[in-house]
C-alpha cells in the first residue's frame, strides 16, 4: 500500500462523517472544505496534491462518495429493526 493510500485511508476513516441527525452536531458536508482539508493535511505529511490524485482520482468526488457512504450507514444504522 502506498503512503498516500495509507494517509488518504486514515484520514477518511478520522475525517468523513454522517451528517447532523436527530438535532446532534454532525461533520462538515462540505466537500469543498474536506477537500482542502485533506490536501493540507497530505502535504503537511509530504504527499503532494498530484500523489493523492494518482491514488484516489478526482479528490472532490472521492470525497462526495465517501460522505454519501458515511451518510447512507448512518440512516442504515437509526432505522428501526
Amino acid at each position: 500500500m502506498s503512503k498516500a493510500r495509507e494517509f488518504v485511508d486514515f484520514w477518511t476513516e478520522n475525517s468523513v462523517h454522517a451528517a447532523e441527525q436527530y438535532r446532534t452536531a454532525g461533520a462538515s458536508q462540505d466537500v469543498t472544505e474536506l477537500t482542502r482539508r485533506l490536501i493540507d493535511a497530505a502535504n503537511g505529511q509530504g504527499i503532494s496534491e498530484a500523489e493523492l490524485r494518482a491514488e484516489i482520482g478526482d479528490i472532490p468526488v472521492y470525497i462526495e462518495e465517501r460522505l454519501r457512504a458515511a451518510n447512507r450507514a448512518e440512516s442504515e444504522r437509526r432505522r428501526p429493526v
